[in-house]
Order: C-alpha cells, then sequence, then structure tokens
C-alpha cells in the first residue's frame, strides 16, 4: 500500500516514544535503522532502542576525527545498553585526506561540502545500502534548533523515510529520562553544547549559533542533507 509520511506522522505524533519504535519496527522490519553519534544526548535514543527496538541496527559513522572522550563514551554505554551496532569509516583515512586535500573544515563552505561528502555522506550511503534499509531512525528534536520548531516526525529525504521518535521532547525531558535511567553524560558534556568532530564542535561560551553557521546555515547529519521534501512511500 501506499502512505505518505505526512499521514505516518499524524499516526505516531499522538504516541509515546518507546510505542512508535514499536510501532515502527511492526510496520517496516529490515527495512529500520537507526543511527547514533554518541553525542552529548544520543544515548536516549540507544537506550530506547536497546528496550524497545533491540533487533534495528544501528549505524555509527566514524569519520576519525571524534574527541577521544566520546571513544571512550561509546565503550561505557554499549557496556551498559548494547545494541546491534554497525560503524562505518570512510573510505579515505584521516591521515590520507588530509595529504590530498589539507584540512578541508578550514576551507570555507565548499571544504565543509567536500568533507561532509567524504566522512558523512558516502559511509551512510553505504551503510543504508549494505543494510537494505530505507527507512532511517534518528534522534534529531525540536529542540536543537529554532529551524526546526515544525518539524514533522516523518519526512522524505531522497530514497530514504527519515522517522524522528523523540522529535517532540524538550531539554527538560531528555535530561530527566537520562537521570531517572541512570545514563551517564557525555564526559565533554559541560564544555560543548552540541558534539561532533573535534575540529568543529564549537565551545560551550561560543553559543549554539557558532555551531549551526560552521556550514553557512546549513547541517549535515548523518550524511544527507537536512532539507526535504514530503513524498509518496511504499510499505
Amino acid at each position: 500500500m501506499i502512505i505518505t509520511a505526512e499521514d505516518l506522522s499524524t499516526q505516531l505524533a499522538p504516541l509515546k516514544a518507546a510505542e512508535r519504535l514499536r510501532v515502527l519496527h511492526e510496520e517496516f522490519g529490515p527495512r529500520l535503522v537507526a543511527t547514533t553519534s554518541f553525542g552529548l544526548q544520543a544515548a536516549v535514543m540507544l537506550h530506547l532502542i536497546h528496550h524497545h527496538a533491540p533487533e534495528v541496527p544501528v549505524v555509527f559513522i566514524d569519520t576519525g576525527y571524534l574527541f577521544p572522550e566520546t571513544y571512550q563514551y561509546i565503550d561505557t554505554i554499549m557496556e551498559k545498553w548494547p545494541v546491534d551496532l554497525r560503524t562505518y569509516m570512510p573510505q579515505l583515512t584521516a591521515a590520507r585526506q588530509e595529504a590530498l586535500y589539507g584540512k578541508l573544515w578550514e576551507q570555507g563552505k565548499e571544504g565543509h561540502e567536500k568533507y561532509a561528502l567524504l566522512n558523512k555522506v558516502e559511509p551512510m550511503n553505504r551503510a543504508l545500502q549494505e543494510l537494505g534499509a530505507n527507512v532511517w531512525l534518528s534522534g534529531l528534536r525540536r529542540s536543537h534548533s529554532s529551524t526546526r520548531v515544525n518539524r514533522p516526525f516523518v519526512e522524505q529525504q531522497k530514497q530514504t523515510l527519515k522517522v524522528y521518535p523523540i522529535l517532540d521532547w524538550a531539554d527538560a525531558q531528555v535530561s530527566a529520562y537520562m537521570a531517572v535511567n541512570g545514563i551517564p553524560r557525555h564526559p565533554l558534556a559541560d564544555q560543548y553544547l552540541t558534539m561532533g568532530d573535534w575540529h568543529s564542535t564549537a565551545a560551550a561560551e561560543q553559543g549554539i549559533e557558532a555551531e549551526f553557521t560552521r556550514y553557512n546555515g546549513e547541517k549535515y547529519e548523518c550524511g544527507l542533507h537536512e532539507t526535504s521534501k514530503q513524498s509518496d512511500f511504499q510499505i
């Protein structure tokens, strides 16, 4: 049958996050994949998946430029709440990339775009193809940015349906969930407002807009550009 992203978004809206995960897993099964950055609040989605949809593979894109503390945090979270983690890396190592192209993150918008293609877009597209998945769970939330306040629960991005199970969670709800469930904070949580590659993550005192404007007002999330277009989807 044909269902629109808008219809699915409407169906998920009144449900709790755990219910959304169960519904999506029942509906899409092996076509479902999640992603994680192991960022400041990423453990919330991992905890939910571990308890409510453990069969869903979770893709982690390791750019090779993460903070040492992030790699340590990965081990901590996976020991407590293991998921079916699938790690994907760029085809070029960090050393080879810098030898060929220099420090792309210092080369303006074009450099950032090339960096994103090499380190995020290509590995994520490869993961989706190898896993045979076209429904992508993301921990994106409306409170992350003023540009997301009207974001629906489901969007079509190219050939992939993106779904945001905790889209409507406020920062306070995330903090409360982590506290109640004993989820440890990222070791650098007090120093940064967001967490990504060490060379491009803005310190807390610089403010959230410094992180957002690194890409001239555009952000890449695990590869695909955030702009999207609603369309029909076959299930």
